[in-house]
């Protein structure tokens, strides 16, 4: 991959990291409750399942997924239920304590992991990412499998980073969160953002259509 390449690619990739979203809106809800490193760890769940998105990208899959309408279909009515249902869970909460225990930590991590990777593989979106933004940054007369899983290699890096990022935000509204009050406030907000984008990904057309 050339210089010039490589300088187009890296400030449009992260601004689509950091392009508001189901799971940077978690990121902050994770740190806000959890804190910073837990944020950080649990986007691990969010990375497989970007990585798993790129593996396919690359053997030419996702793009039979978007042809298949009824593929779309069920990728798509799968996430937006889980969106919805954390959506539910939020509004309902008032706000996880602080793991007091090591073993409690460490299932926190683990359910916080599987939810960021839920959401993320069960949205639609990321694979036309895969599919239509980083084939753009291929140059044609060298071999393509390489640089694409450099290019997502790029992504993953520059993804953690806004992971990061909105994790140092959330963080900053820990002491705002310290009230019972602002802990169930806080995550009605977050359950109705993304009870917004489970609706707007359920309405999602195919683009075939």
């Amino acid at each position: 991959m050339d210089l010039v390449t490589l300088l187009l690619f890296v400030p449009a990739c992260f601004a689509l990291n950091l392009a508001p979203g189901p799971n940077n809106l978690l990121s902050i809800n994770n740190a806000a409750h959890h804190g910073f490193l837990v944020s950080c760890c649990a986007g691990i769940g969010r990375l497989i399942a970007f990585a798993t998105m790129i593996s396919l990208a690359s053997a030419g899959l996702a793009a039979v997924i978007i042809a298949s309408e009824t593929m779309f279909i069920i990728i798509k009515t799968t996430g937006a239920a889980y969106l919805m249902y954390l959506a539910y869970k939020f509004w309902t909460s008032n706000g996880p304590t602080i793991a007091h225990t090591e073993k409690e930590a460490k299932v926190r991590i683990t359910t916080l992991m599987r939810r960021e990777f839920m959401v993320a593989i069960g949205n639609p979106k990321a694979i036309f990412i895969f599919t239509a933004f980083l084939p753009q940054f291929i140059v044609p007369n060298h071999q393509v499998s390489p640089q694409f899983l450099t290019l997502g290699a790029m992504f993953l890096l520059l993804e953690w980073i806004a992971i990061a990022i909105y994790a140092y935000l959330g963080l900053h509204l820990r002491r705002w969160l310290a009230k019972t009050r602002a802990k169930k406030i806080f995550n009605r907000i977050c359950g109705s953002l993304l009870g917004g984008a489970g609706l707007a990904l359920l309405v999602a057309r195919n683009a075939k259509g």
